[in-house]
């Protein structure tokens, strides 16, 4: 069990997928750029909280910007919505009749990916309403705008084991007040801290050091 002033960002669990160091700058050196893909997703995540706390829409009833966190994890954040689905398999709600099932929905900028860091975020997130409603959630839902449709997520046991792994490597960054380096892929040109994170030094440190690498910069700059 973790304490509140422990907590990490939920969020940072996507961020930690996709790249421990990208992760590190920004949870633990705080920096941050965006770029057009960073910009409209934070657009699309502003419109889906302004749409108002909660509605009742064909027996579902969605609340949005929920507060979640996770002791067991160490984890806070914010759900984009949350769906109550009427089921007899579900739980009973305060001042709500009858019995629901939980589902997280997360609203993403793009399309359906190959590896598992948006999973990753909706399984965190279902890991957290477990914990504070004494329930099971057993799938996710995660909203592309690109494509405009929606991922169905079974909440698997190997998804919540992944969860637990990242959360407990993120806490012992977080400890050791380190960021790591890591190999320059291709997915770095689409990162917006690619001016900060400099994987082009990353790269040139692995076969000259720092200084040489610095001085030659220097004097390509200078022509």
């Amino acid at each position: 069990m973790y304490n509140e002033e422990d907590y990490l960002q939920l969020s940072g669990i996507q961020h930690f997928c996709f790249c421990r160091r990208q992760w590190a700058l920004i949870h633990l050196e705080q920096q941050w750029e965006e770029n057009v893909l960073t910009a409209h997703g934070r657009h699309i995540h502003e419109r889906v909280h302004e749409e108002g706390t909660h509605d009742l829409r064909s027996g579902i009833w969605t609340l949005r910007g929920l507060q979640v966190h996770s002791a067991k994890l160490g984890l806070s954040g914010t759900c984009d919505a949350v769906e109550f689905v009427p089921s007899e398999q579900g739980i009973t709600l305060f001042e709500r009749p009858g019995k629901w099932l939980v589902r997280p929905v997360e609203y993403k900028n793009g399309t359906v990916k190959v590896n598992d860091c948006d999973r990753l975020q909706v399984t965190a997130q279902a890991m957290c309403l477990e914990e504070m409603l004494c329930c099971s959630v057993p799938e996710a839902h995660i909203f592309y705008h690109k494509i405009r449709r929606r991922e169905k997520i079974p909440i698997t046991e190997d998804l919540r084991q992944a969860v637990a792994r990242m959360t407990e490597e993120m806490h012992r960054y977080t400890r050791a007040g380190h960021t790591p380096s890591v190999k320059p892929t291709e997915k770095c040109k689409s990162c917006s801290l690619q001016n900060i994170c400099l994987p082009q030094m990353l790269k040139a440190a692995k076969k000259q050091s720092v200084s040489d690498y610095l001085t030659s910069a220097l004097k390509e700059e200078t022509f």
